[in-house]
């Protein structure tokens, strides 16, 4: 076991897999998936079924394009 576990001792593969059409949920997953990128883990988000339509599910409060364009991992349709 290395010498130092805990947080930043890993880099991680997450996969977000978004199937909804709610601006809120989705701006909150690119978000999490955006500070995962920053962290230097390896970062894929995956738009299933309702989520394809993510261009038009923003609103003012949750602005779910500026957080897909800040967006650096792998992403899917």
């Amino acid at each position: 076991m290395p010498a130092h576990f805990g947080i930043g001792a890993y880099d991680m593969k997450i996969l977000f897999i978004i199937s909804t059409d709610d601006g809120e949920t989705m701006y909150n997953a690119m978000r999490l998936a955006n500070v995962g990128v920053k962290k230097g883990d390896e970062v894929s988000v995956f738009m299933l079924g309702k989520g394809v339509i993510f261009e038009k599910c923003g609103t003012e409060e949750f602005n779910v394009m500026e957080q897909i364009n800040l967006f650096e991992g792998d992403f899917y349709v």
